[in-house]
C-alpha cells in the first residue's frame, strides 16, 4: 500500500530490538537525512575512517557517501555537489543549464541509492521492517532496484531486484556480483515500459509476509529524500553562482518523471527560488501529454502510469523527448567522432570530459533542458538545473547496438553533426506543455487507475495529494525519522566506539 515508510513511532518493539541487535553486531551507524543534505555535519571521526574505504566497497561507512557532495574520486568529500555549467556551443541556448552528477554516489555511480535509503531506513528505526527475517524487494526499471540491493547489503538485509528482462546487460552484471542468491534477481517481461508487469510480480511476492516490496512509485521517502537532499543541493550550487553573477535567477528545474522522486527537488526549488517545475516522459511513451503509450529505451523513466508520489499540481511544464535522441545522441557524447565535432564546434577539453557523466535519461534531462530554454525563450541570465541520474558506463552494450542498427557503416563525424543538429540544435518546442489547473486535473486523475483500481487505495486518500498542504505536511517526516535514527543509533551503541561522536 502506498505511504508504507510514514511515521516516526515504533509499531513492533521486538522487530525494533533484533535491528538493534543486528546493526550492533555488525556496527552500523545511520546517517540522519540533515546530514545527507549538508554532509559538513558528518562527525569528523566518520569522514577520516571514510578516507579508508573504497566507494564501491560493501562496508556500511559508505552510508555516510549517500549524498551529492562526493568530490570526482568519489572518495573525498567536496564543497560544493558535482555538477557542469553546459555552454552555448553544446546546447545551442544562451540559458545556462546546470548538470548535477549523480554517478559521483557510492556503490552504483547512480543517484538511485539515496532514493533507495530513503525508503529503507524509515522502516528499519520504527520496526517496520525486520532484517533478520524479511527481504527487502526493490521493483525497478533500472538503477533504482541497484541502489536497493547496495542499500540492503550495507544494512546487513537481503535486498532483492525486480526488473525488466530487457534492460541494460551491465545492469544485470552489477546485480550478479551484489545479491546474496542468483535468485534474488527477478527479470520480468518486458522493457523500459513495462512497469504494470514489475507490479504484477510484486504482487505476487508479496503474499509471503517475509518479502517487504519497496515500490519507488509510491513511498513518500523517494519523494522527501529528493525534496531534503537533491533539491538543496542544486539549490548550493545555484547560490554559487549567484554570489559571482547577482543577476542570475533559477528558472526552472528538469527531471523525467520516472519514479517521480527526483521531481521532489522541484518543490525545494520552486519554494525557496520561485523555479518551474518540468517533468520529462518519452515521445514514444506520452502518458502525460496525450494518455498514450507505447515502448521506449530511455532507460530508467518507467511509464505509462502517473507515480503516487507525483505532485502533479505543482508540476508546470510537461514536455517529451524521443528516444532516438537519447540513444543517438549517447553514442555521439561517447564516440571519437563525436567528441572532435564537439571539439571543433568549440566545446573545451573539460566539457568533452563531462560527457561520460551523461546515461541514457541524463541526456534525456539535457535535451528537455534545452527545450524548456527554447520554448521560455530564456536568455544568459537565466539558470535551469537538472541532473545526470547515472554515467555513460552503464550503457557501453546499448551503444553497440545502437551503432548497428543506425550506424551500420560506422558513426562517422558526418553522422555526428546530422545527430546533433537533428536533436540539439534541432530540439524545440514541440511536445511540451505548460499545464492549465484542468491539465493537472486530467494527469492527476490518469493515476486513479493505477492506484485505485489495481493497488487499492482509498479514494480519499488518492485525492488528498491534489492540496499542497498535504505535500507540505509531509516534511514533518524527516525531523521524526532524524529523531528516530539518532535514537535508533543510541541504541545499537555503536557510536560510543568513535571518537567525537
Amino acid at each position: 500500500m502506498p505511504g508504507l515508510g510514514l511515521g516516526g513511532e515504533i509499531v513492533d518493539r521486538a522487530v525494533y530490538a533484533r535491528t538493534v541487535e543486528r546493526f550492533r553486531d555488525r556496527r552500523i551507524v545511520l546517517p540522519t537525512f540533515a546530514e545527507l543534505a549538508e554532509p559538513s555535519l558528518i562527525a569528523p571521526a566518520i569522514r577520516q575512517a571514510l578516507a579508508a574505504v573504497d566507494p564501491d566497497a560493501a562496508d556500511p561507512l559508505n552510508l555516510f557517501r549517500v549524498h551529492w557532495y562526493n568530490g570526482a574520486d568519489r572518495a573525498r568529500q567536496a564543497a560544493s555537489p558535482g555538477h557542469a555549467v553546459l555552454p552555448a556551443q553544446l546546447t545551442g541556448v544562451d540559458a545556462r543549464i546546470v548538470v548535477l552528477f549523480g554517478d559521483r554516489f557510492p556503490l552504483i555511480r547512480a543517484h538511485k541509492v539515496l532514493a533507495a535509503y530513503g525508503c529503507l531506513v524509515p522502516r528499519l528505526v520504527t520496526g517496520r521492517f525486520d532484517p533478520t527475517s524479511q527481504r527487502a524487494v526493490w521493483p525497478s526499471t533500472g538503477n533504482y532496484c541497484r541502489g536497493g540491493v547496495a542499500i540492503s547489503r550495507l544494512m546487513s538485509c537481503r535486498g532483492v531486484a525486480v526488473l525488466p528482462e530487457g534492460m541494460s546487460r551491465e545492469r544485470f552484471s552489477w546485480l550478479e556480483d551484489w545479491v546474496a542468491d542468483p535468485a534474488d534477481v527477478i527479470a520480468t517481461p518486458g522493457s523500459e515500459s513495462n512497469v504494470k508487469e514489475i507490479y504484477d510480480r510484486c504482487a505476487e511476492l508479496s503474499q509471503d509476509p517475509g518479502n517487504v516490496i519497496f515500490n519507488q512509485f509510491s513511498e513518500f521517502g523517494n519523494h522527501l529524500v529528493h525534496y531534503c537532499c537533491t533539491g538543496a543541493a542544486a539549490g548550493r550550487v545555484f547560490d554559487e553562482m549567484r554570489e559571482h553573477e547577482p543577476t542570475l535567477r533559477l528558472s526552472a528545474f528538469v527531471s523525467a518523471s520516472g519514479s517521480a522522486g527526483t521531481l521532489g527537488a522541484g518543490d525545494y526549488l520552486k519554494e525557496s527560488y520561485g523555479a518551474r517545475i518540468v517533468a520529462v516522459e518519452a515521445l514514444e511513451c506520452p502518458t502525460m501529454l496525450y494518455n498514450g503509450f507505447g515502448e521506449h529505451n530511455i532507460q530508467g523513466i518507467g511509464d505509462k502510469h502517473i507515480p503516487y508520489i507525483h505532485n502533479v499540481y505543482n508540476t508546470d511544464i510537461v514536455t517529451a523527448v524521443t528516444d532516438r535522441a537519447t540513444d543517438q545522441l549517447a553514442v555521439l557524447f561517447a564516440s571519437p567522432a563525436g567528441k572532435a565535432f564537439l571539439a571543433r564546434r568549440g566545446c573545451a577539453p573539460e566539457i568533452l570530459a563531462v560527457l561520460d557523466h551523461f546515461g541514457l535519461s541524463s541526456i534525456c534531462n539535457v535535451v528537455a533542458a534545452i527545450k524548456t530554454a527554447k520554448y521560455l525563450g530564456l536568455g544568459p541570465d537565466d539558470v535551469v538545473v537538472t541532473v545526470a541520474t547515472d554515467g555513460a558506463e552503464m550503457y557501453g552494450s546499448e551503444r553497440k547496438r545502437i551503432v548497428a542498427r543506425d550506424y551500420p557503416a560506422g558513426f562517422t563525424g558526418a553522422c555526428a553533426a546530422e545527430a546533433f543538429g537533428r536533436f540539439i540544435l534541432g530540439a524545440t518546442s514541440d511536445h511540451l506543455l505548460e499545464t492549465t489547473e484542468a491539465d493537472r486535473a486530467r494527469i492527476f486523475n490518469l493515476g486513479y487507475f493505477t492506484w485505485v483500481e489495481q493497488q487499492g487505495v482509498a479514494v480519499d486518500a488518492f485525492n488528498a495529494r491534489r492540496s499542497q498542504s498535504f505535500w507540505r505536511d509531509l516534511r514533518a517526516e524527516l525531523l521524526m525519522w532524524d529523531e528516530s535514527i539518532r535514537e535508533f543509533n543510541a541504541a545499537t551503541g555503536v557510536t560510543v566506539s568513535w571518537p567525537h561522536l
